[in-house]
């Protein structure tokens, strides 16, 4: 690994509103919430901080508005070390989200694009990406594209990505529209969720069966691999003239909040590529950090069991991760999110190291 091939994440960046209930309202119903704060998210936002906690050298390229939501994000995203010199300043708000999040770690979002998705719309052969980012791109290790901005800045990165055979990898959550052909035969590895896969083909997801045959439709449309993340059922890669990859769910003792852990699996999957771990590896290393952000972002509940669970993931991780670090020390490696206020209430219940 050398700075020369830096990721490149190009995506969205949001101030997350959450609002913690015990269900969702009824049309026309009024509830009262049990807490609610702000903090920096994004898928975008969300895959760079992990990429870079992760100790890679991660660029950001996206839009921020004119108000205070912009100083939060990007001091978060600073603080996480994620390099800020192709983040641009718009007329208009930061892209906001409101985070409803109800017990069990179930979560619902309603996202607002704001500066996500004010990118100017150019002519053909104008670039809405600078000289420098595209500069960028060309000498990158991996792009990261979500679906939480314009298709057309994802098909202009993933276009210069591939003329200069650097691999793309599409998150295909966000935008609930078909993603453009064009845009797709761009695309190395699509990592999609069984909702966002059968919206894709228009093919059921119910079964791995059905899964597996939805994902070769996705190749038939240009892509090369594709990665669907099952939640509690696992993943599986899928790939030209191999057979299909499993990883089995590495459940953890405690599913508090769901929120992030897609993008940490799909930044942790582009991260152990770009430093030569094979694709079996790949899917195991960001298993492991999907199964951490359930349990670490919100709070914990410590018992032996999780504690050896812990201790036994953080010894995979090598280099990544010190199995010395406290619960806070990893949290703050992993999530753009590093003030919230219900862990840090847990912590200062008791403060745990796994050693």
């Amino acid at each position: 690994m050398t700075i020369s091939s830096p990721l490149v994440v190009v995506g969205s960046v949001n101030a997350d509103i959450y609002v913690e209930v015990e269900r969702l309202p009824i049309e026309g119903e009024t509830i009262a919430a049990r807490g609610g704060q702000t903090f920096p998210g994004g898928k975008g936002a969300n895959q760079a901080a992990c990429a870079a906690r992760l100790s890679y050298p991660t660029y950001f390229c996206g839009q921020v508005g004119q108000d205070g939501h912009a100083s939060l994000v990007k001091d978060a995203l600073a603080s996480a070390g994620v390099r800020l010199d192709h983040v641009t300043s718009v007329k208009g708000p930061t892209g906001h989200a409101v985070v409803m999040l109800q017990p069990g770690g179930k979560n619902s979002i309603i996202i607002v694009g704001g500066a996500n998705v004010a990118w100017p719309r150019l002519e053909d052969g104008i670039s809405r990406l600078t000289s420098n980012a595209q500069h960028l791109i060309t000498r990158a290790g991996a792009v990261l594209l979500q679906r939480e901005i314009p298709d057309a800045v994802n098909l202009e990165a993933a276009k210069i990505a591939k003329g200069a055979d650097v691999p793309v990898i599409m998150d295909a959550g966000g935008a609930e529209g078909p993603i453009p052909d064009e845009l797709l035969k761009c695309v190395t590895v699509l990592s999609p969720n069984e909702t966002e896969l059968a919206r894709l083909t228009s093919m059921p997801t119910n079964s791995l069966e059905e899964i597996l045959q939805a994902a070769t439709k996705v190749q038939e449309m240009g892509v090369k691999q594709v990665l669907v993340k099952m939640g509690e059922n696992g993943s599986v890669l899928v790939c030209d003239g191999a057979p299909p990859i499993f990883q089995p769910a590495l459940l953890a003792p405690v599913v508090v909040d769901t929120t992030g852990a897609g993008d940490t699996f799909t930044a942790a999957y582009t991260v152990a590529l770009i430093e030569s771990q094979t694709p079996a590896e790949a899917l195991r290393f960001a298993g492991k950090l999907y199964s951490l952000v359930f349990c670490i972002i919100f709070r914990i509940f410590f018992s032996y069991t999780f504690s050896a669970w812990y201790y036994e993931t953080l010894c995979e991780f090598g280099h990544h991760m010190s199995p010395f670090m406290t619960f806070w020390q990893l949290h703050q490696r992993l999530c753009v999110c590093e003030q919230k206020a219900p862990y840090q209430a847990c912590l200062r219940e008791r403060q745990f190291c796994s050693s």
